[in-house]
């Protein structure tokens, strides 16, 4: 009790350069512990970029790859699907509803995607949520369209405006559909995922877009089938980019995995998401430990400025010590103080920053929903977490263990010694 006092009125005297430490460790920590956060949130928001879809089709080609351009809107398919082997997929007995999915168009470098309503009624995201609207309502006609969050929020959107679909999905489209616009008659709420980033119209109007295009070459002069005409016509898809699939049950997963696998009339695949999801994020694994390790390396420094404080005010303490040790304190007692004032500057610092923390996540946590769709979590502390603040609190003590040595190693008569 009497070393506790003891530290505590040392660190009162120095109190302007021990706030400096305690500032430093508590911004250290608050990092740490934000990007912790920050990190298992959005490895949340990856895992759970589409949720409650037992299977996904789509061409022959690699698990990541269907992945990757049929939920992140990366690259393209090898292969289309034709519409008559969709159909013959939401026919098996044991498929509870199907989403078609069609890509391969853009508008200003975000990805236009057909789809039916079924999209706005099934899909999933997260735990089990449901795609919301913030204004407005599905597609109805050939030429709606009803916009990603990001989409509307980064090109300054608003309802009925029109929009130019480009073909193609670049940065840099050549050829545009400028004469078939569409009406946004929909902008959907932020998910956090990459629905906030896609133009979604209907497969009809993906059709109608490219009914007079032949060999995926634009009209010739004069042939051009205007908007009117193309709505007034017959659209049926003749192929799919891929197809979401949710199931009656989910014990049948693999029992129809198997059958679209084994599919004769054409080549598919049908992948679980889950696993094609944990298996992408492995390979995302060294980006996320080098941001860790980039956090470990603040609090480092911060534990060093304390580290160098301590040592820097030894010299100027000497005398104090000597005092201590004349008045009967043994070179334990100082020992120990020296190691008490860094464990209380570390829990000092510690407590702090784990209050800018959770300061920072109240004022942000709005604008990163709004802006970014991604959803922090303002709950207790985790046994990670917990892990990671008794790793700092063990560290900071640690480092005490080198000002105390040395100053255990002072005797009397150094400390009373006056130096020219």
């Amino acid at each position: 009790m009497f070393v506790l006092t003891l530290a505590l009125k040392s660190l009162k005297n120095r109190s302007f350069t021990v706030g400096l430490t305690v500032l430093s460790i508590a911004l250290s920590v608050t990092l740490l512990l934000g990007v912790e956060r920050i990190r298992r949130e959005t490895k949340e928001s990856f895992t759970n970029s589409i949720s409650d879809t037992e299977l996904i089709v789509g061409g022959r080609s690699g698990a990541i790859q269907l992945l990757l351009y049929s939920v992140f809107r990366i690259g393209s398919a090898t292969n289309n699907i034709s519409w008559e082997s969709a159909r013959d997929i939401a026919a098996l007995p044991e498929v509870e509803w199907t989403i078609p999915i069609s890509l391969g168009d853009s508008h200003q470098g975000y990805r236009v995607m057909g789809t039916t309503t079924d999209y706005f009624e099934y899909f999933r995201y997260g735990r089990d949520r449901a795609l919301a609207f913030d204004r407005g309502e599905e597609f109805d006609d050939v030429f709606d369209a009803v916009l990603g969050a990001e989409v509307a929020f980064a090109l300054g959107y608003e309802l009925d405006d029109e929009i130019i679909i480009a073909h193609g999905a670049g940065q840099v489209n050549l050829v545009e559909h400028a004469d078939k616009p569409f009406r946004i008659v929909g902008i959907l709420r932020p998910t956090g995922t990459p629905v906030d980033r896609t133009v979604h119209v209907s497969l009809e109007g993906i059709e109608a877009i490219h009914i007079d295009w032949r060999d995926g070459a634009p009209p010739i002069p004069g042939l051009e089938i205007s908007a009117d005409r193309a709505r007034r016509m017959r659209l049926r898809p003749q192929q799919v980019t891929a197809v979401l699939v949710g199931l009656e049950s989910r014990i049948s997963t693999f029992t129809v995995q198997r059958s679209v696998n084994e599919y004769p009339e054409e080549a598919l695949l049908a992948i679980i998401p889950g696993v094609a999801l944990q298996e992408l994020w492995t390979l995302m694994g060294v980006a996320e430990r080098s941001l860790l390790a980039v956090s470990g390396l603040v609090v480092l420094v911060g534990l060093s400025g304390m580290l160098t404080a301590l040592l820097t005010s030894l010299n100027e303490r000497r005398r104090e010590m000597a005092i201590l040790r004349s008045v009967g304190a043994r070179p334990l007692h100082i020992f120990t103080a020296i190691v008490g004032e860094a464990g209380v500057v570390t829990v000092m610092g510690v407590v702090t920053g784990i209050a800018m923390l959770y300061g920072s996540l109240f004022v942000a946590r709005p604008i990163i929903a709004d802006r970014l769709g991604l959803y922090l979590e303002i709950g207790g502390i985790s046994r990670y977490e917990w892990v990671l603040i008794g790793a700092i609190c063990v560290a900071g003590v640690g480092i005490g263990f080198i000002p105390g040595y040395r100053s255990y190693r002072y005797s009397l008569a150094d400390g009373m010694t006056i130096r020219v």
